[in-house]
């Protein structure tokens, strides 16, 4: 009798550390791959800068385990905080990005150099890592006019589209623009299209520029 309650004892005191063991196990996040898009914005008081930063995110207990996203720029003590009801997730390619288009600083103007991102699940596990930003607005920022069917931009960036919305300000489709100047009716657009931006970029430079919509009609 003895000898089985030993032998019953050492059974549970195995089972004790292999819950134990399993139970302090924690996956942490990783951050496989992103990037900092310089975009800037036509205002009443001028063209503001933002960023769009977004991630590829890993967790092992599934991305719905994830929790938070911190970008810090260090040097200018800069800090900002998405939750997992604010970032925006899109799926492109297989892949699931986190991130937010809305990345912006008092001043109109953003830093350059090194930021750190930091990714959060809800056990509180960090993964982190490094990017930099050292783009160079190149050029001036661009224009579009619509008048009597027509379309005019004023735009030296390398690649020019049009951002189409519908009546009630939703968004319908992207059209590369063939020309700077141009028929409306030549360019396709849906027949839902009431206005639309001028989306214009420098991809080499990872920067782009977007103007305010204007009337199609």
């Amino acid at each position: 009798m003895k000898i089985k309650d030993n032998h019953c004892f050492l059974i549970l005191f195995i089972l004790a550390l292999i819950f134990i063991s399993s139970s302090c196990s924690r996956t942490v996040p990783e951050i496989t791959f992103g990037f900092i898009q310089l975009v800037i914005y036509q205002t009443e008081t001028g063209p503001r800068e933002q960023y769009s930063f977004f991630i590829i995110p890993e967790d092992e207990d599934g991305l719905e385990n994830l929790d938070e996203l911190y970008l810090f720029h260090d040097r200018d003590q800069l800090r900002w905080r998405l939750t997992s009801d604010e970032w925006v997730s899109y799926t492109q390619d297989g892949k699931t990005w986190i991130g937010s288009r809305a990345i912006a600083a008092k001043e109109n103007t953003l830093p350059r150099g090194v930021y750190r991102a930091v990714l959060v699940n809800k056990g509180g596990e960090k993964g982190e890592r490094s990017f930099t930003y050292d783009g160079v607005v190149r050029f001036p920022f661009p224009e579009i006019e619509i008048k009597d069917g027509y379309y005019t931009v004023k735009s030296q960036w390398p690649v020019n589209r049009l951002i189409c919305y519908d009546r009630s300000g939703g968004y319908l489709t992207t059209i590369n623009l063939p020309s700077l100047t141009g028929s409306v009716s030549q360019i396709n657009l849906p027949p839902a299209a009431r206005t639309a931006a001028l989306w214009s970029e420098d991809e080499a430079n990872f920067c782009g520029a977007y103007t305010n919509v204007v009337s199609i009609y």
